[in-house]
C-alpha cells in the first residue's frame, strides 16, 4: 500500500512522532502501534481498566479470515507480509452482502492534507459499496485534540468519531466513556460474526478498545513487534565498505570513521528512539510500567537503563558526529538522510518503503536498510512489545440502531483484509477513476493522490500486514526485521490494558520529554535528570506506583 506521509521533524519527540506517522500509519495497510493507550475501569468508574476474564466476556468472537494467506505469516509479534503482485481478477470478496442501509451519519475524524470535496468520487464509490451516506467532518490532524476536546464538551457529537491514543490526556480520556456507547450488544461474542472483517481483528487489539468496563472502541490493530527502526544507506555502506555496527561502541567508532564535517556528511540524526531500545528502556505512558524479577514494580525512568541510554546519545552529540541540523532540531531529518548528509537515522517502520518509492526514479542507486538492534553490551538486544491498538472508532451515546448499523457496515467495510476488492477500494479507489495497474502494480493518477488519502482507513484495519506490489522486497525486509527483533521482545505487566490514569497524575510526566532532548544536546546535566526523577517520586510517582500496582493486583499482569 502506498503511505501518505510527512517526514518526523529533526531531534525526537514523541509528539511530533505521532503527529507526523499518523498518515502513514493508517494508509500503510494494518499500522503500526502509535502510543499505549487509555481506557476505564470495570466498575464503570474513568479510571483503571479492564483486563483477566472480565474483558474476555466483553470481546467479539475471533474468526480469522481465510480470504488471502500471508507469503511471510506474522511471528514474533510481527506483521504479515505479501510479496505477491495484484491480480485484479483474483481479489476475492469480503463483504458479499451490503450491510448498510444507506441512512446517512456523520463521521468526525483526522486528516492530513488538504480534505477532497463533499460529494467526491471516491466517498460517492465508497457510499455505494458499503449502502452508507457518510458526512466526514475531516479536522486538521495536527490540532485534533483541540477540536476533540471541545466537541466532546459540547451537546452536539457526530454519531461517529475516530479518537486516536495520542489525544486521550487529560479531560479527554474521561469524556470517552461519558460521550461513547458499549458495542458490545452488537459485538461481543458471536455477534461480531455479522461483520466478519471485524471478527477478524484480533482479540488483543479488540481488548485495547474496553472503556470504562465496556467495548466502545472498534480499533485499528498494530503488530507488537518493535516499528523504531534505526535505517542505514546501505548503498553507501557497501560503497565505502562500512560494516553495520553491532554494539554502542562499535557505533560510535564507525560514526566518528564516517563522520567530515568538510565534506558535509555526517554519521547519524539524533538517535535516542533507538537508544531506548539498544538499552532495554520500556516506552512512554502506560506500557512503561513492568515487575521486575524482584519483584517491584517501576517506572522506565527509574530503570538504571534510562540513564544509561542517555548518556550514550549524550556522546553521540559530544562526539559531533550527529548533523548540526538535527542538534539544532531544524529542516528535515528525512531529507538529510535521502541527500546523504546523515547516514543513519531512526523513524517508523513505514519509512522503508516511503523513502524507496520516493528515490526509485530520481536516485535508482539509493537503496535503504535496517539495522538489527544490537545489546548494550553487543549481545541479544532486550526489548518491549508495544500496544497492540492505539486509535478507535467511537459511536456516540444515544445514536439511533440504524446509525449504529450503519457505523459498524462502514468500520467492517474499511477491516477488509489485503488481497479483496473491498480493500482496493478503500485504499486505491475505482480502478480508471483514480489508479491504473500495470504489470501487477497499482498507481494512484492525480485524482487518486487527492481524494484517495487518510479517510476510510480510519475507521478500522485488518489484522497488522505489509505489502508494496510495487518493491515486494521491503514488504520482505519488513516484516523479516520484526520477527527477527520480536524473537527478543517481553510484554510489560500493563500489555494489552487500556489504562486511565487518575487525572491527579495527568501531568506528572510532562516535563521528560524537553528534559530528554536538552541532556543529550549538552544543554542540561546528569544530575538535572536525577533530580527530575526524585521529583517526580516525591510528586507523586510513588503514589502513582502504588495505584498501578493495586490495578495489577486485582486485574491480573500483561504478562
Amino acid at each position: 500500500m502506498t503511505p501518505n506521509a510527512a517526514s518526523a521533524s529533526s531531534g525526537p519527540s514523541r509528539r511530533s512522532f505521532l503527529a507526523s506517522t499518523a498518515v502513514a500509519t493508517a494508509a500503510v495497510a494494518g499500522g503500526m502501534p502509535l502510543l499505549s493507550a487509555c481506557g476505564g475501569s470495570d466498575s464503570g468508574g474513568r479510571e483503571g481498566t479492564t483486563s483477566g476474564k472480565a474483558a474476555d466476556k466483553l470481546l467479539p468472537t475471533f474468526v480469522a479470515s481465510a480470504v488471502a494467506k500471508p507469503d511471510l505469516p506474522s511471528k514474533n509479534g510481527s506483521a504479515d507480509g505479501y510479496t505477491g503482485k495484484v491480480d485484479i481478477a483474483a481479489l476475492a470478496t469480503s463483504v458479499p452482502d451490503k450491510l448498510g442501509t444507506g441512512a446517512p451519519f456523520k463521521i468526525m475524524s483526522p486528516f492530513w492534507g488538504s480534505p477532497p470535496k463533499p460529494g467526491c468520487a471516491y466517498y460517492k464509490a465508497l457510499d455505494a459499496a458499503v449502502g452508507t451516506k457518510v458526512t466526514w467532518q475531516n479536522q486538521d490532524g495536527n490540532t485534533y485534540g483541540e477540536k476533540l476536546g471541545a466537541v466532546l464538551a459540547s451537546s452536539s457529537i457526530p454519531d461517529m468519531v475516530v479518537v486516536p491514543g495520542w489525544e486521550l490526556v487529560g479531560k479527554i480520556s474521561n469524556a470517552v466513556t461519558a460521550k461513547f456507547m458499549d458495542l458490545g450488544p452488537y459485538l461481543a461474542g458471536d455477534k461480531v460474526k455479522k461483520y466478519p472483517n471485524l471478527a477478524a481483528i484480533p482479540s488483543d487489539a479488540w481488548r485495547m478498545g474496553i472503556f470504562g468496563g465496556a467495548l466502545r472502541g472498534i480499533p485499528m490493530p498494530a503488530a507488537s513487534a518493535s516499528y523504531i527502526v534505526p535505517y542505514y544507506r546501505k548503498d553507501i555502506f557497501d560503497k565505502k565498505g562500512y560494516s553495520v555496527p553491532k554494539s554502542p561502541d562499535e557505533f560510535l567508532s564507525w560514526a566518528k570513521e564516517a563522520t567530515s564535517a568538510k565534506a558535509k556528511v555526517y554519521a547519524c540524526s539524533d538517535m535516542s528512539w533507538t537508544a531506548w531500545n539498544i538499552f532495554g528502556v520500556r516506552g512512554s505512558g502506560t506500557i512503561g510500567w513492568d515487575i521486575g524479577d524482584d519483584g517491584k514494580l517501576t517506572y522506565r525512568i527509574e530503570q538504571p537503563e534510562y540513564l544509561e541510554a542517555l548518556e550514550w546519545v549524550r556522546k553521540l552529540f559530544d562526539a559531533g558526529v550527529v548533523h548540526p541540523d538535527d542538534k539544532a532540531r531544524s529542516g528535515d531529518q528525512g531529507q538529510r538522510f535521502t541527500a546523504g548528509q546523515v547516514l543513519v537515522f531512526n523513524n517508523d517502520m513505514s519509512t522503508w518503503y516511503g523513502k524507496t518509492a520516493e528515490q526509485a526514479q530520481s536516485n535508482p542507486d539509493f537503496e535503504i536498510d535496517g539495522m538489527d538492534i544490537f545489546g548494550a553490551d553487543g549481545g541479544d538486544p532486550k526489548l518491549y512489545n508495544t500496544q497492540p491498538a492505539g486509535i478507535w472508532s467511537m459511536i456516540r451515546k444515544g445514536a439511533s440502531k440504524t446509525t449504529i448499523e450503519n457505523a459498524l457496515a462502514a468500520a467492517n467495510f474499511a477491516a477488509a483484509p489485503y488481497g479483496t476488492k473491498e480493500r482496493m477500494l478503500v485504499d486505491y479507489g475505482v480502478e480508471g477513476t483514480h489508479y491504473t495497474v500495470k504489470d501487477g502494480v497499482p498507481a494512484k493518477n492525480d485524482l487518486g493522490n487527492s481524494e484517495v488519502i487518510n479517510a476510510w482507513v480510519m475507521l478500522a484495519a485488518p489484522a497488522a500486514y505489509y505489502a508494496h506490489p510495487d518493491f515486494p522486497e521491503v514488504a520482505r525486509k519488513q516484516v523479516e526485521w520484526q520477527q527477527r527483533m520480536g524473537a527478543f521482545a517481553k510484554k510489560t505487566s500493563t500489555y494489552g490494558m487500556n489504562i486511565v490514569e487518575p487525572t491527579r497524575y495527568a501531568n506528572l510526566n510532562s516535563q521528560f520529554e524537553q528534559l530528554e532532548i536538552d541532556y543529550v544536546r549538552g544543554n542540561r546535566k546528569l544530575s538535572d535528570v536525577q533530580a527530575a526523577i526524585s521529583t517526580w517520586k516525591s510528586s507523586g510517582g510513588d503514589k502513582l506506583r502504588d495505584w498501578y500496582k493495586q490495578l495489577i493486583d486485582k486485574n491480573g499482569s500483561g504478562n
